[in-house]
């Protein structure tokens, strides 16, 4: 019964009830845009980290990530085939490919560049990659025994392109020098502009006899759900870590990720406060504008024998069922706009130390959608307490005079 009279008395003050349920739509509607605009964004960065790098985790030996660039030779995995094996044995594992790192000289006849390289399976690297854009040429493929793949910095800074020769030189690990013969099969784009600068890849045999090793430094698992993880970190780190091996995530690969995120989530958090304010206080003024022009009416309710808390409950009610009303149109508005910006797309420029720009979409993410209902609900429930106590205290005596 309180709540069908909530409704017969928001169906009385329609107009004034449509402002308070037009400030609670737009609430709802900018807090899923822009928490699902956000979202879109940790997304690709996430993705284009993971297809363009360093794949979903990566196995090497204890102390490679901290001290393997310098001396990668010393963190070999002798038998990275054995452990392949096992590594894909894990049902959520999609691929495991051996990668092997080296720096040395890229000479094109004229000038020597610094590069770090890596020695890489070609037609698996292929399939992870897909965030990694060829500018020119194409992919390395398994039958490019002496092929190599410039970052665009590298080419850029070498003047060459697919179908040039170039001499690599790099150190082994007993420290004679060797070079190799390369011929530039492709120029990429990967999403870091500072890896591109220096990167360089060449079939993982090629590099293994450069340096004179059949070992590799890292193993680089592509799972086939981003959110397996953690989850499939955590199991196989018990077993390898008394192996001598550690497990590393993507995110821990990635440390730029973790820093942009901290950045826009401060930015955005901050946008997200603004709404949020805006809706309690267009809800509120509303709110109180109803109630207390309303004032004559509770009146009259106690003179003929409703309590205080009745008139206060009654209220509550009222901005329930307008608050529950609110967030549910926002969620069908804010979901089909959505999806109508998602499927025309949002340009947008390179991030913070990426090279390519990109398309945003607008992610729905239920915790956030259902996050932006509550707020709607209980902003409209919140904005009306106060003069839900107010008006249900005033005297029966003031409130009767409103009616004269």
């Amino acid at each position: 019964m309180l709540f069908r009279l909530a409704a017969r008395n928001i169906m009385r003050q329609r107009a004034r009830n449509a402002m308070t349920l037009a400030a609670i739509v737009f609430g709802v509607v900018g807090l899923i845009l822009s928490g699902g605009f956000v979202q879109h964004i940790y997304f690709y960065l996430g993705e284009a980290a993971i297809h363009s790098q360093s794949g979903h985790l990566q196995v090497a030996k204890t102390g490679f990530r901290a001290k393997g660039a310098r001396r990668p030779d010393q963190y070999l995995i002798a038998e990275p085939d054995a452990l392949k094996r096992r590594l894909s044995a894990q049902s959520e594992v999609a691929d495991v490919m051996a990668r092997i790192g080296f720096s040395g000289l890229l000479n094109n006849g004229k000038t020597d560049l610094s590069i770090v390289g890596e020695g890489i399976e070609p037609d698996r690297e292929a399939k992870l990659g897909t965030y990694m854009t060829m500018l020119a040429g194409r992919q390395l493929s398994d039958h490019d025994r002496f092929g190599v793949l410039l970052g665009q910095g590298v080419a850029h800074a070498l003047n060459l392109a697919p179908g040039d020769r170039a001499t690599l030189v790099a150190s082994t690990a007993e420290g004679a020098a060797n070079t190799l013969d390369l011929e530039v099969v492709g120029v990429f784009q990967s999403f870091s502009k500072d890896y591109d600068a220096r990167a360089i890849k060449i079939p993982l045999g090629a590099a293994q006899e450069l340096l004179g090793t059949r070992g590799a430094n890292t193993l680089v698992i592509s799972l086939a759900r981003t959110r397996d993880t953690q989850p499939v970190a955590a199991a196989l780190r018990a077993p390898l870590t008394g192996q001598g091996l550690e497990v590393s995530t993507w995110e821990e690969l990635n440390d730029f990720y973790d820093k942009t995120v901290k950045l826009y989530d401060r930015q955005f958090g901050a946008l997200q406060l603004i709404v949020l304010a805006m809706v309690l206080l267009s809800v509120a003024n509303t709110v109180n504008m109803s109630i207390f022009e309303r004032v004559g009416e509770f009146g009259t309710m106690r003179a003929v024998g409703d309590r205080s808390p009745a008139i206060f409950r009654l209220v509550i009610a009222e901005s329930l069922v307008l608050g529950l009303a609110g967030a549910v149109l926002g969620v069908l508005v804010g979901v089909l706009l959505a999806l109508g910006i998602s499927a025309i797309g949002i340009p947008m420029p390179p991030p913070p130390n990426a090279n390519v720009g990109f398309v945003a979409e607008i992610r729905l993410v239920p915790w956030q959608v259902a996050g932006a209902f509550a707020v709607g609900l209980v902003a409209t429930v919140l904005a009306s307490i106060l003069p839900a106590v107010r008006v249900a205290r005033m005297p029966v005596v003031e409130a009767l005079r409103h009616n004269v």
